[in-house]
């Protein structure tokens, strides 16, 4: 199985530094380096850190109708982007279910759409099976893109040295195109931590000295290499969703937390009527953070329990490195969904005791948003 894995361009860097390499949305991915997952996530929240999330997929689309397009294609209103901003959104099936998060970028002449490694193919079938009813042009430029993630406090302090793009001027969630240490970048004040970041797109060939250049750039800083594992902690302690764990084709926005992306009233958009008669029916279930007030690591898989009855799941879990508490995100009964409800996690055989807790759980980020 492993050799049919995908590496990214980076890979033999991660192996020089001894990152642990596991599977991961087919792609050879580091885990973690031998600091430590503790260590990672400390650096990203007091300092700063650097991901390779060079296994996302990268689709251009270019042409008259691919606003269009993407309009048809995404719950989200994206004629209210201006050239060089960044929107969250998500694809969804004609029930309702979400097929995908993704990113959607407006540049001069073109749209990008940022989607999950694990999703790429399905996500481009899609795309391509509706682009026929409009004048665009997709081009899926995954494998000739690669995406280092820079994320912390830190992170403008040791990017600005390498870039003449003057960086206090991308606010949250906007893009400019230009050059970091040499190299032609998409520079992208996004990210997945709750920290300040940014996150660069660059050809495969540049990512190694680009990668080389930010840690050179960083060690005054604090900097260090930073894999999945404290990808996945620093995110739940946000309350992000993670597409395959919370989210998935058999929930829709409304249930998941993601009414707030969801535009109704932009016009039509595939899965459009069916989230209507959700919402004028009632949601029954929904995607709740909550907090453990007992000891306990609540993990995927792991049941909900109120009044003595399984009701729901837990979807992701962890020990917060910040926090040092027990945080998840779980399906339980709309009538359980209210903040502050009492839960409990079985973990082995034990019931351990939770309340349902608004997300984020870490509120000291360093996000910029101007």
């Amino acid at each position: 199985m492993t050799e049919s894995l995908k590496k990214t361009p980076l890979y033999d860097v991660h192996v020089a530094l001894g990152g642990k390499m596991v599977p991961f949305a087919g792609f050879h991915m580091p885990v973690q380096y031998p600091a430590g997952i503790t260590a990672e996530h400390q650096a990203v929240r007091t300092r700063a850190g650097l991901f390779d999330v060079s296994h996302m997929g990268e689709f251009f689309l270019r042409g008259p109708q691919a606003l269009d397009l993407i309009q048809k294609l995404t719950v989200n209103d994206a004629s209210r982007l201006a050239v060089g901003q960044v929107q969250y959104s998500a694809m969804c099936l004609p029930e309702g279910g979400i097929i995908d998060d993704l990113l959607v970028y407006r540049g001069t002449d073109y749209w990008m759409l940022v989607v999950n490694a694990s999703n790429k193919d399905k996500d481009l079938a899609w795309v391509l099976r509706h682009a026929g009813q409009f004048d665009v042009t997709v081009e899926d430029r995954s494998d000739d893109t690669a995406l280092l993630a820079l994320q912390g406090p830190e992170a403008a302090a040791i990017l600005q040295p390498l870039t003449k793009t003057p960086l206090e001027e991308l606010g949250y969630y906007r893009f400019g195109e230009g050059v970091v240490a040499g190299v032609e970048a998409i520079i992208s004040r996004t990210g997945y931590t709750g920290e300040d970041g940014f996150e660069l797109y660059v050809s495969p060939e540049s990512a190694e000295p680009l990668w080389q250049a930010l840690m050179e750039a960083g060690r005054d800083r604090g900097l260090m290499p930073a894999g999945l594992g404290c990808r996945d902690s620093l995110r739940l302690e946000m309350g992000y969703a993670l597409y395959g764990n919370d989210l998935d084709e058999e929930h829709t926005p409304l249930e998941s937390g993601l009414a707030w992306i969801t535009k109704l009233q932009k016009g039509d958009f595939i899965g459009r009527e069916a989230l209507l008669r959700q919402k004028e029916e009632g949601i029954r279930r929904r995607l709740v953070g909550f907090r453990l007030t007992e000891r306990g690591f609540p993990r995927h898989g792991y049941p909900v329990v109120a009044d003595g009855a399984e009701v729901g799941v837990v979807t992701s879990g962890v020990v917060s490195p910040t926090l040092g508490e027990g945080i998840g995100m779980a399906w339980v009964p709309a009538s359980l969904a209210e903040e502050d409800t009492p839960l409990g996690i079985r973990i082995r055989d034990k019931v351990v005791a939770a309340r349902v807790t608004k997300p984020p759980f870490y509120r000291g980020g360093s996000i910029r948003r101007s």
